[in-house]
């Protein structure tokens, strides 16, 4: 015992050297009145890669004995959010962000547990490991190794003979490659490299990482069955150790280092060449020199080598590096082309056959395009947004409206007007119902105006405020009339916005911090549609009206349904009870490698480029296109500088999002196009920011403040037509939406739902949902009867029992768009509930329920529970869940009852915890009375624990 103190003293007492006293916090319902005594301590450096110990361990296995104080403090190695948690113990440190805070837990050591971080994503990313309660040594059993021998002689493959004896080198990395000083004058000098002896083996560290090189070493044969060696440096495919069969030079074993400092031990079985001949060949062919601008050569592109031993048995050691632990990435994407002019741009940009790309507009025309919209007239609305990043102070915005139009069809936007100046931080635009729709935070305005002479008609009107500004490129941006008859928006998460007209209270306001919403032109409402996701940067809706919207670093694609809660990058829910959310519809992703997101910027090429994407855009531009194209989503990918497109294929009450061939590669690292829409003749504009600086900042400095492009993309099928549907009659305009462009539909759509409700156009609008064969095209009339208000309660409901699961999900969605039914309409909704047959239309169903008061549910829900069909739908048990959630407050027992008998996977679960959370006597009759029902068969352990535990905190 007093050897096993020791030896956790001097381990404690190193760890502080190595680390210093760090600055913690721990929560105080966690620590017991001693808070002196700590019997075992870790220090962990936390990052979205994992949890490492000072000696390089990646989520280190943390043992202690039973009974012993244990303090795990985790520093924060990156700008992002971190915390510790214990699995079973159920406990949390405070949550970290600054690089380099700290933070702690203490616990006693009861039995084995699992510790990982609670942050949304970051546990599936690689933070978690475990905590193991053991008897007797905490320490590792200790094996001797043997130096392989040659002719009698021990070999050099530790470099103890401070020269490279038994060894050759190639190239300029190994010409002075051994480092005998503590610190390494080739690293860092806060890295610990840990060298076993006096000398280890490097191929330049980070000073000299540039260079490249071969070290192979003289011929020697497997005497033991284990091998081990010390390695280090880059987590990359070209800076290697590799084990190498002499007789065929097959490679045996390879290891690369995992992007840290420290030496760790690496172990070989070679069993299967006891008796062959191998070498070690040491590889460093990467330069770590990145082509970005902006970002900085990669320090590890070198690696460090020591101590190659032969072992009897399998040795173990503590700070061993595990295969699985490794995560290479490949080489840098390479750029081919930066900073190029608009015209050369265009021609560098590689696109499919029978498509072309032209300079529409540029700089000085054109200057940091932010957001743009298409007219009725086929002009662009563009905003510059010169403010950005920085909200100037009220009356001082810099940012301007142009309208540009193409006259003559050479696909050059030849003429320039300036609509309106000085406004403040601009980030979305959308042009109907009688003006100019802007988000310009902290304020969604309206300018009225007439458009066919472009002259504002009056100031900006502040329509709502309380958008938030605390992180600029995340702010409500990118406006669009939905089929709906709303405008929609999109808004980041680490920008908080409390939304209201100007002059209301708190309580008359709504909060958003991720998401999308909409607001009514002409009623005035403003709702949030659907919460959740990371920044997106773009709405669409496809041919049946459903909306999508593409986001960053988070998995990148969400068909949007509304009253849904969808994956976070950060924070949660502002619905305490969500419990869990929707995720991503993509079977894919756009970067490479495991190690997260950013790690795999300017590496991704292959697989789409990235995972920044900005813009929005179903293709629905008429019959020029390649079919392929129709309903399928464009998203530019701003790392990767290529335009990806998804195909959306229907799957259960949703979609599955694939990714097919990215179907333009601008070749350029400059370039960042930010929204793409087509036109009247089913041709493309997109806006380029164009900015070396591809990431945002809070520096108004790093951003180029001179360029902007915007582009076209035309197939050769496309035929320039000048239009002004502005001066279409209302005929006319009812015929548009037989269209295959879209862009004529949605123009019609917005021109005829501000002229307002007429009995000719209801009627021939009818005829089109009566009688046309196109399932698309009847939808586009429902769309606009309900905008004109020409279509009644009853005739929705007549809807209900429609052939096509599309019209039958509209005419839920529009019977409960006022947020109350009538009893006739709630009991058609509780016969579709029984008897439909589409999961599409059950899912508008439950979305509906939603919108109605809690108590006008309980039938409909109670059906839609129990339909096992929907346990496995991507979408539906959790918007069943979010559905129910609210009963519980108006009936426990009976809430419990529908969780009960529920097929939703969770659905008894999460309404334990919801009911838990009233802590009232009726409350906690439900749970009793249910934990007497449940008995304590092994099916019900983890719900009868779940009420124990509840039943005893209120008690």
């Amino acid at each position: 015992m007093t050897f096993l103190r020791i030896s956790i003293l001097l381990f404690v007492i190193s760890s502080i050297w190595l680390f210093g006293k760090p600055e913690i916090s721990i929560p105080k319902k966690f620590l017991s009145e001693d808070t002196t005594k700590i019997d075992k301590e870790y220090f962990l450096e936390a990052t979205m890669l994992g949890y490492f110990a000072k000696n390089g361990t990646r989520n280190p296995v943390l043992k202690a004995n039973k009974g012993m104080r244990v303090r795990i403090t985790i520093t924060n190695g990156e700008v992002m959010t971190h915390d510790i948690s214990m699995e079973k113990l159920g406990i949390k440190s405070k949550t970290i962000f600054e690089k380099g805070t700290s933070t702690s837990i203490t616990f006693v050591a009861e039995s084995s547990d699992t510790y990982f971080c609670t942050v949304p994503g970051h546990k599936a990313a690689g933070m978690v490991g475990k905590f193991e309660v053991v008897e007797g040594s905490l320490a590792p059993k200790v094996v001797i190794g043997k130096i392989p021998m040659k002719n009698g002689k021990p070999l050099n493959l530790n470099f103890e003979s401070g020269n490279l004896q038994d060894w050759t080198a190639t190239g300029d990395a190994f010409k002075n490659p051994i480092v005998g000083e503590t610190p390494s004058p080739f690293h860092e000098k806060e890295m610990k490299i840990e060298a076993e002896g006096k000398n280890f083996l490097s191929s330049g560290g980070t000073v000299n990482y540039k260079l490249t090189g071969t070290l192979k070493s003289t011929t020697f044969k497997v005497s033991h069955p284990f091998a081990s060696f010390l390695v280090s440096g880059g987590a990359l495919l070209d800076t290697r150790v590799e084990l190498v069969l002499a007789e065929t030079n097959k490679v045996i074993f390879q290891s690369t280092g995992q992007g840290r400092a420290t030496l760790q031990p690496v172990v070989a079985n070679l069993k299967p060449y006891l008796g062959k001949n191998i070498f070690i060949r040491i590889i460093d062919n990467e330069t770590g020199i990145s082509q970005i601008p902006y970002i900085s050569n990669d320090k590890w592109a070198h690696i460090n080598f020591d101590n190659f031993l032969f072992y009897s048995e399998r040795p173990e050691f503590e700070n061993e590096l595990f295969q699985k632990d490794i995560i290479i990435l490949p080489p840098l994407d390479r750029v081919l082309n930066a900073g190029l002019s608009g015209i050369e741009a265009a021609k560098a940009m590689t696109l499919p056959k029978g498509f072309k790309i032209t300079l529409a507009a540029a700089e000085p025309d054109v200057v940091r395009p932010i957001s743009f919209t298409i007219d009725a007239r086929g002009r662009l609305w563009v905003v510059e947004g010169h403010t950005y990043p920085v909200p100037a102070p009220e009356g001082e915005g810099r940012d301007k409206i142009l309208i540009f139009e193409d006259t003559n069809g050479d696909g050059t936007l030849d003429s320039r007007k300036i609509f309106m100046e000085n406004l403040n931080l601009v980030s979305g635009i959308e042009v109907g119902m009688g003006g100019v729709w802007l988000g310009a935070a902290p304020y969604l305005l309206f300018i009225p105006a007439d458009l066919q002479n472009d002259k504002p008609l009056g100031p900006p009107q502040k329509l709502l405020d309380g958008w938030g500004t605390q992180d600029t490129h995340e702010v409500l941006n990118n406006l669009r009339w939905g089929p709906d008859g709303w405008l929609y928006g999109v808004h980041g998460v680490f920008t908080h916005s409390n939304v209201g007209k100007p002059g209301a209270s708190d309580a008359e306001r709504t909060k958003i911090n991720a998401g999308v919403w909409r607001y009514h032109p002409t009623e005035n409402k403003f709702e949030v549609f659907a919460e959740g996701t990371s920044n997106p940067w773009g709405v669409d809706f496809n041919d049946y009206g459903h909306p999508f919207i593409t986001v960053c670093v988070i998995p990148h694609m969400y068909h949007v349904i509304q009253g849904a809660r969808y994956q976070r990058q950060a924070g949660k829910s502002f619905n305490p009870h969500t419990y869990d959310e929707i995720k991503t519809i993509a079977d894919h992703k756009h970067y490479v490698g495991e190690r997260g997101p950013h790690a795999g910027n300017f590496k991704s090429g292959s697989a789409g480029g990235g995972h920044a994407h900005a813009g929005a855009m179903i293709y629905l531009g008429g019959d020029n296109w390649p079919k392929e194209y129709r309903n399928t989503i464009f998203m530019n990918n701003i790392n990767g500088a290529k335009l990806n497109n998804d195909q959306l294929t229907r799957k259960g009450s949703g979609y599955v999002a694939s990714h097919r061939k990215d179907f333009l590669a601008m070749n350029d690292s400059w370039s960042q196009w930010l929204n793409m829409k087509y036109d009247q003749n089913g041709s493309v504009y997109a806006i380029d920011w164009y900015d070396k600086n591809q990431c945002h900042s809070s520096n108004p400095d790093v951003h180029d403040k001179t360029m902007g492009r915007i582009f076209k993309i035309t197939n050769d099928n496309d035929k320039f037509v000048k239009v002004d549907l502005w001066k279409a009659t209302d005929m006319e305009l009812v015929n548009y939406h037989l269209n295959k462009n879209e862009f004529y539909v949605r123009q019609a759509r917005t021109i005829l739902q501000e002229r307002g409700e007429n009995a000719s156009v209801n009627a021939a609008l009818k005829d089109i949902l009566n009688k046309n064969p196109d399932i698309t095209r009847k939808l586009r009339a429902l769309w606009t009867l309900q905008v004109v208000k020409g279509i009644s309660e009853k005739e929705l409901r007549d809807l209900l029992t429609h052939a096509d699961e599309n019209i039958r999900s509209w005419a839920i969605q529009f019977l409960t768009e006022k947020k109350n039914v009538s009893d006739e309409t709630l009991a058609s909704f509780e016969v579709l509930a029984k008897e439909e047959k589409s999961p599409l239309v059950r899912l508008y169903l439950t979305s509906g329920m939603m919108r109605l008061e809690a108590s006008q549910r309980w039938n409909v829900l109670e059906i839609l529970t129990k339909n096992e069909m929907d346990a496995t739908d991507h979408n539906m048990p959790l918007m069943l869940w979010y559905a129910s959630e609210p009963l519980a407050e108006l009936d426990p027992n009976r809430a419990i009852v529908l969780a009960e008998k529920s097929k939703m996977p969770k659905m008894l679960n999460y309404m334990i915890q919801r009911v838990g959370a009233i802590n009232g006597e009726d409350a906690k009759k439900a749970l009793k009375a249910l934990s007497i029902r449940l008995g304590h068969s092994h099916e019900n352990h983890e719900n009868m624990i779940l009420i124990e535990k509840l039943l005893e905190t209120n008690h």
